[in-house]
């Protein structure tokens, strides 16, 4: 949802470099020269947490007199994106990140490390010169995890969305960001000018890789000799990403004019916390992003598991059983001592058996701040919202802990009872007879599995795309169904209790 810039009587100067010295005293804001600042880095796909991480980061170096030279040009792909374009362009490409601590504390700052922003349906020359030019060393991109057009049974580049096929006529405006990236690099290619990196900073397990497989596989069909080129010279560095940045709302924005005393049309709100690992694989260069509190490592996998195993894997710990409890919000969920013990056992007890080493990590206090950001009630996330697309989610997050926990005879009882709790949600009925909105791309054919289940238990897990060979684990069945039972028996709440 694009939120709208509210009237109010009190503010009437809009952010904008020309109305910078109005800010409120105390407020943080961009200490140096814009005006000096060139870019680097091309963004594809300007959206809130790119705004609260990448950019802030990037600002945090050219605070301390660092990374002048690599400011953002951010890209807008999409028609929705005229809004953000509408926004920005208007304030002169700064905008308002208010950090919401647990206490209700807000800490307000102006962001300038964006100086430009190109929207692509109106100006593709101007996108595809600006990403072929020398000075852009890296191209970065928030895609969300289905603009990487991947198949979801197959894991292959889907040939047949609308916009590839557009792309792919000959003599085609690029439409995609494949077809953008694509075409800036022929012409570095054909200009002799090395090419940029690109990074993705989206949430997906490998999300380097998988942006290297689906980029190269546009460009073979594209152009066989530039697929070719580009899988053998263009880096694509793997990255771990986290940043809680919800929905900015209507009273967000009335807020942040507040703090600041000027207007924002479009402010950013995240939470306190912020994590960036990134592989260190930039041929052309990179910002000295160590010093803003980024991890370069060699191998992000690691930390990967980590976040997928501890934070994921435990929003969905918390997600069915908070549910179907009677919570609505994370933080309701958190205050229940029952359902922060059964997290902490699973990720002290399941997880963490799992997990590879991780150099530069407190494990302990990693999993102690996952319990404190999620019980943030500035941040106001939903349970709904983590109970969506479950079938995408668990596969990845929870059932690969299983499996190394029965292969190594460790233990396994609160990884079965998430997944009996999300079997049990999937009912799509609560506690109290209410229904519940299941969210899924599998919603039908899981819902009517799960109607199923009093009648036969084990019918849930018996599904092979989501949990393979699991339901011929004595051991898992016999925890999954002790879970099940206790959640048709007892309730949700007695459940958990008993996890203690």
């Amino acid at each position: 949802m694009t939120p709208n810039t509210p009237e109010t009587d009190t503010v009437t100067a809009r952010l904008k470099n020309s109305t910078l010295a109005l800010l409120a005293p105390g407020i943080q804001r961009p200490e140096y020269d814009r005006s000096t600042l060139t870019a680097g880095i091309v963004h594809i796909g300007v959206g809130g947490f790119h705004r609260a991480h990448q950019a802030v980061a990037l600002d945090r170096l050219m605070n301390a007199g660092q990374a002048l030279d690599w400011a953002i040009c951010g890209v807008g792909l999409l028609a929705g994106d005229s809004r953000m374009r509408d926004a920005l362009v208007a304030q002169d490409c700064l905008y308002t990140v208010v950090v919401k601590h647990p206490d209700g504390h807000r800490e307000a700052s102006v962001v300038g490390s964006m100086i430009e922003y190109l929207f692509a349906p109106d100006a593709p020359e101007a996108v595809i010169e600006k990403m072929a030019s020398p000075e852009i060393r890296i191209v970065s991109l928030t895609i969300t995890e289905g603009g990487y057009n991947m198949d979801r049974a197959t894991g292959e580049f889907d040939v047949s969305a609308a916009g590839v096929v557009a792309d792919l006529v000959d003599g085609a405006v690029p439409s995609t960001s494949f077809g953008f990236v694509a075409e800036a690099l022929r012409l570095r290619r054909d200009r002799g000018i090395a090419p940029f990196t690109v990074q993705s900073c989206d949430n997906i397990q490998g999300n380097g890789e998988v942006a290297k497989r689906m980029f190269v596989a546009y460009a073979l069909l594209k152009d066989a000799v530039l697929g070719a080129w580009i899988e053998a010279n263009v880096h694509f560095p793997n990255s771990m990403v986290d940043r809680i940045t919800p929905v900015t709302s209507a009273a967000d924005i009335e807020e942040a004019a507040a703090l600041t005393g000027l207007t924002d049309a479009w402010p950013v709100v995240c939470e306190p916390f912020f994590q960036w690992v990134v592989e260190d694989d930039f041929p052309l260069g990179r910002p000295p992003l160590e010093n803003a509190d980024v991890q370069f490592v060699q191998d992000v996998e690691p930390y990967e598991f980590m976040k997928l195993r501890l934070l994921n894997a435990s929003h969905q710990g918390m997600c069915y059983f908070g549910y179907l409890s009677g919570y609505r919000y994370a933080h309701e969920a958190m205050q229940d001592p029952d359902l922060v013990s059964f997290l902490m056992r699973y990720m002290d007890r399941e997880a963490t058996p799992t997990l590879r080493p991780l150099p530069g990590i407190d494990l302990a206090g990693y999993k102690a701040m996952l319990i404190e950001r999620f019980a943030n009630p500035e941040v106001k996330d939903t349970l709904a919202r983590l109970c969506a697309e479950s079938s995408d989610r668990i596969p990845k997050w929870l059932v690969p802990v299983i499996r190394d926990q029965l292969a190594s005879g460790g233990e396994i009882d609160c990884s079965a009872a998430i997944v009996a709790s999300w079997a049990r949600y999937a009912e799509g009925v609560d506690e109290q007879g209410e229904p519940i909105t299941v969210v899924d791309p599998l919603r039908d054919e899981l819902v009517a599995i799960a109607l199923t289940q009093r009648a036969d238990p084990l019918a849930f897990i018996r599904n092979e795309r989501l949990f393979g060979d699991l339901v011929e684990s004595e051991r898992f069945t016999t925890a999954y169904l002790r879970a099940l039972n206790g959640l048709f028996e007892s309730g949700a709440k007695a459940t958990v209790k008993s996890y203690r």
